[in-house]
Parts: C-alpha cells; structure tokens; sequence
C-alpha cells in the first residue's frame, strides 16, 4: 500500500484475519492471598499517660511518650514551665524525699510521679577520721548524684548539714554534674583523711505551708492499662516496655544485688541490681554469669569478688537459701 492510499473495509478485514490468534501480553496472574495468622489480633495499646506534681507543691499536670528519665524529666519541665536541670530526683505516690519511693527504672502504670526539684544549696566542710564517710550514693539518671543514705554514727552522720536527698554538686569546687553514682562513690572514698575537703550540696525544695495546696490525682484511668501487675520499665538505651512486676525470685534477688552494690561500691540502685539479676538468672555458671554482665554493663569493671558474690547471693535466692 502507497502513501495516500485509503484501506478498503476488504483489505481492513484480511489484515484482521491476519492477526488473529495473536494476544495481547498480560501479567502472570497474582498468587492467592495468604491465610490469616492464628490467634487473636493485635490491638495497640492505648497510651499511657501518667500523672505528676512538684513535690513542693503545685496543680496536677500530665505526662505521657517518654521512654528514659532524662525524657520524663523534659515532660515534666514543659508542663510545670520549668527547666529540666530544675529537676533533682522523682518519687512515686510521696513528696516525702522518702528514698524508699524513688522513681528507678520501673513505673507502674498506676503511680503519681512528684518531681523534687533544686532548692537552697550549701557548702559543708568534711574531714574523714576513718576510711568510710558512711553515705551512700545513687544517682537520678540524667547527671545528678544524690545521697541515698547515712550511716548512723558515722562521719557524714555527725555533719548535721548534710541530708538524705541531698545533690553532690561538686567536691572541693569541682563540679561532678554528669558523673555516674560509682564515680562519685570512688572520688569519695579517694579523699585522704584527716584533710579537710568541701561538699557543695542542693537540697531539695521544701513544701513549707505549700503542702496545704496539693491536690488529689485526678480519678480517671483515662490512657492506662489498668493492670496492677505491670509496670513501665524505663531503659537507658532502647525504648520503654511494658512488663510484668518482678517475680518474687526477681524481686529478692535484686534487693541482695542493690545490698552487695552498697557494701562493695557505695551506690545504691534498683536498675543496675535488675540488669544483673536478668544478666545471670538464667546462666549455668559464674563465667557465663560474668561475660553475660561484662557484654551489658562493660563500663563498670566490676571486681571478681564482686560478681562471685553476686552469682552467690543469685543462687541463694534461687536454691531458696535466703
């Protein structure tokens, strides 16, 4: 056919009879739907919003998506209008600096947080006469250590001054803001005796006739599991999950850790006895119990002594020895 030439409906049919039995390409056809999973579905949990006031005193704010401290210390900051350095330690279901309550690494999901914040500080002259001041340190998570607990009769104990709850600022001027419980401990313990050295400490704000002002959390569970057997477990690294409470082996075997922490390092604290206490639970012997534990909490270099008498005390509760 020449250019310019019309197709007659005779030559359109022929080219069409041409082509048939000639298709079009298609897909290869999709494979069929895959059949649902069994069991029941997963819903998402609904969020988890908790409620929090200044230990001294103040209206009921609410807190929700944190999953470390230094981030629960930001929502409490942005709802109370404060800066998050502003804020030395928190407390669960008391605004008494009452170290049995403090806030660790485990929230459960029904408890009120207050937040004790920075008040007067004060600078105190400490002489060691033996080798132990006869305090204990902790540290809140977020850069500040804080004294835990005092030894009746000992050095610390005679310096009326100085007070459970209070904030290490700095030693001899030395300021030891970011420095974890066990360095404090050691920088503590490093101080010769019989030279005088200086504690700059800040107590925590006092409520004073403020305490008539606080209010009652608020009634509704609103955004909770309302499960008393769960807890929001806080982590340093990763996100915060959900778990159930410790088991009664759990919870014995970490309170014998947070002790043997206290009587080797002179800290005290919850978290670190829970990561030991799940690093060698399930171990066979010491030596797994001890590359376990050096693979999670490395930083440390915890003594031989230490850890055998950690992997004891484990194995104590858990023979039901203790």
């Amino acid at each position: 056919m020449q250019n310019g030439e019309v197709m007659s409906p005779q030559d359109s049919k022929a080219l069409g009879d041409e082509n048939q039995g000639c298709t079009e390409p298609t897909a290869p056809p999709l494979p069929p739907p895959s059949p649902p999973s069994a069991g029941p579905p997963e819903y998402p949990r609904p969020r988890l919003i908790f409620h929090t006031q200044l230990a001294h005193g103040s209206p009921t704010g609410r807190i929700h998506g944190f999953t470390n401290v230094k981030e629960l210390y930001a929502k409490i900051a942005e709802v109370f209008n404060i800066s998050p350095s502003e804020i030395l330690f928190c407390t669960l279901n008391s605004h008494k600096v009452d170290m049995q309550k403090l806030l660790g690494g485990q929230i459960g999901l029904e408890d009120f947080i207050f937040a004790h914040v920075r008040g007067e500080t004060k600078e105190v002259e400490v002489t060691k006469t033996e080798d132990a001041l006869g305090l204990t340190i902790t540290d809140n998570g977020a850069g500040y250590a804080f004294i835990k607990r005092i030894k009746e009769g000992s050095t610390i104990d005679r310096l009326k001054a100085v007070c459970v709850g209070d904030h290490i600022e700095a030693i001899n001027d030395q300021s030891i803001v970011g420095c974890r419980h066990y360095e404090v401990a050691k920088m503590l313990k490093e101080q010769p005796r019989d030279l005088p050295f200086t504690l700059r400490l800040v107590e925590p704000k006092k409520a004073f006739d403020m305490i008539g002002m606080r209010t009652k959390a608020p009634k509704s569970n609103e955004g909770k599991l309302v499960n008393g057997r769960e807890t929001l477990r806080l982590r340093s690294k990763g996100a915060a999950t959900v778990q159930e409470v410790q088991s009664e082996f759990e919870e014995q075997a970490t309170s014998k850790v947070d002790d043997l922490l206290e009587s080797y390092m002179g800290i005290r604290d919850l978290e670190l006895a829970t990561t030991i206490v799940e690093a060698g639970k399930d171990k066979k012997n010491p030596d797994d119990f001890a590359e376990a534990l050096d693979s999670v909490l490395g930083d440390f270099a915890f003594p031989d002594v230490f850890l055998f008498d950690v992997w004891g005390a484990i194995g104590d509760v858990k023979n039901g020895r203790i």
